[in-house]
């Protein structure tokens, strides 16, 4: 079962961003696009909307005084290049702030919040938001499923995804990057590296052997990644 967007923004650049993105997530759909509050209100009124994909500056009424007027207004993630309406809009509930312009995999953070799997029945049997995710490769969102990586390596700004049989250098922070990734699949052991559970293949006291690659476990994330290794023994 799809969940149903409607995306309320009056620049055609920022419809079509959003467009593309739902489009690469398999449970979600564009209901409706409206370029201002008004053309929203009247889907609002006549249908049952899962997600408000909702900008702030717009003609006639602002994004968070219409979001004032709903008495039940759907899983709202705002969208705008306004840094300073944050806090207004947080103590409206919404769901997630995106400040333009925003990644593909920070949009996935902010829909996760409302369509994780365990909220959402896949159609046929396609696979949930924990098993995969895209990322922004040259000019092209390239899909990453999670059984594949082996590790993570953080390298300033970018990032390098280590899978089985390739490497993909991505534009992103490891810090933002660790938010992403499903905890039961992957643990942070240096400030370098996250890694996969399933690719560990021996482990000492500061070390970790993934196959024939050795890497450093970190004094800040050692006590952690040993008491996650004992539970899972």
């Amino acid at each position: 079962m799809s969940l149903k967007c409607l995306i309320v923004d009056d620049e055609p650049i920022a419809q079509n961003i959003i467009k593309g993105f739902i489009a690469d997530i398999p449970h979600l759909e564009v209901f409706a696009v409206c370029n201002n509050a008004m053309e929203a209100l009247n889907i609002l009124q006549e249908n049952t909307i899962d997600i408000l994909f909702l900008d702030i500056e717009m003609p006639k009424i602002t994004g968070l005084s219409f979001l004032k007027t709903l008495d039940r207004p759907p899983a709202t993630i705002i969208t705008t290049a306004y840094r300073e309406f944050a806090l207004e809009g947080f103590e409206l509930n919404v769901v997630d702030y995106l400040l333009k312009p925003f990644s593909f995999e920070r949009f996935l953070k902010a829909v996760n919040k409302v369509a994780s799997p365990q909220k959402t029945t896949q159609a046929n049997n396609a696979p949930t938001t924990s098993e995969f995710a895209y990322f922004k490769v040259d000019r092209k969102n390239v899909r990453v499923d999670f059984s594949e990586v082996v590790y993570i390596e953080g390298l300033s700004n970018y990032v390098k995804i280590h899978l089985s049989d390739r490497h993909l250098v991505v534009y992103h922070k490891l810090v933002d990057l660790e938010e992403l990734l499903p905890k039961e699949r992957f643990v942070r052991i240096h400030k370098s590296y996250i890694i996969a559970f399933n690719s560990i293949t021996a482990y000492g006291s500061d070390y970790v052997e993934l196959g024939e690659i050795q890497l450093s476990i970190g004094n800040t994330y050692k006590a952690h990644f040993l008491q996650i290794i004992d539970s899972i023994g």
